[in-house]
């Protein structure tokens, strides 16, 4: 069965992509990156993908006088490389609705926050502000409006009393390297579909329930 070709954008240090790395090494992966592009030379995501022997391309947006011309040239690297899904893995780029239309559900982002709540930058301090009991991560569709879209995969995580900004980031970063390889997975499976503006997942797992602070005995 043929692998799901996947491409990811990144503009900075790219620990989900080396989760996603690590992900496509399993013997049974679905997927498989087939591009690693970033729009920054600098961004260490890109040693990670060479450390891989992965396809790697820098588009920096700074040589294009528009962005249309920008995502023109991401689109053709993508499609030179049989993208089938693109994964937005850090790439600190807000895309046009031309594009992200061009990409209608093949396109997914993870964002640290329990979307709808707290769309943006600093998630975390924020949330620490508004006084929430739990935060997490979110993998979605793209949709023109930044971080929105129909959501594929969540994960909670307690706030804790002493949390700053950089440790409730570092406990979110740990549950986003697991949910975006589920996501791919889930997708590469053929078991995403989007109904309307809502993802509907095939068989998918109850979980647990997450209550913060956890209730006494």
């Amino acid at each position: 069965m043929a692998r799901l070709r996947v491409g990811v954008l990144i503009s900075g240090s790219g620990t989900n992509l080396q989760a996603l790395i690590d992900d496509c090494t399993r013997p049974d992966a679905g997927s498989e990156i087939v591009l690693v592009v970033s729009n920054r030379a600098d961004a260490f995501g890109l040693t990670r993908a060479e450390r891989a022997d992965l396809p790697l391309r820098t588009i920096d947006h700074r040589g294009y006088d528009s962005r249309e011309a920008f995502e023109q040239a991401l689109t053709e690297a993508l499609e030179a490389r049989g993208a089938e899904l693109v994964c937005l893995a850090g790439f600190m780029r807000v895309l046009t609705a031309d594009f992200v239309e061009r990409w209608r559900d093949r396109l997914i982002n993870i964002h640290p926050s329990l979307l709808p709540a707290f769309k943006g930058l600093d998630t975390h301090a924020r949330a620490i502000e508004a006084g929430v009991r739990l935060v997490g991560c979110t993998v979605h569709f793209v949709r023109p409006e930044v971080d929105s879209g129909p959501i594929i995969v969540q994960a909670a995580v307690p706030v804790l009393a002493d949390d700053t900004a950089d440790t409730l980031a570092a406990r979110v970063l740990r549950e986003e390297h697991r949910c975006l390889p589920l996501a791919v997975r889930l997708i590469a499976e053929g078991r995403v579909s989007v109904v309307g503006e809502r993802c509907v997942v095939d068989a998918a797992a109850p979980c647990g329930t997450l209550i913060n602070p956890a209730p006494g005995p």
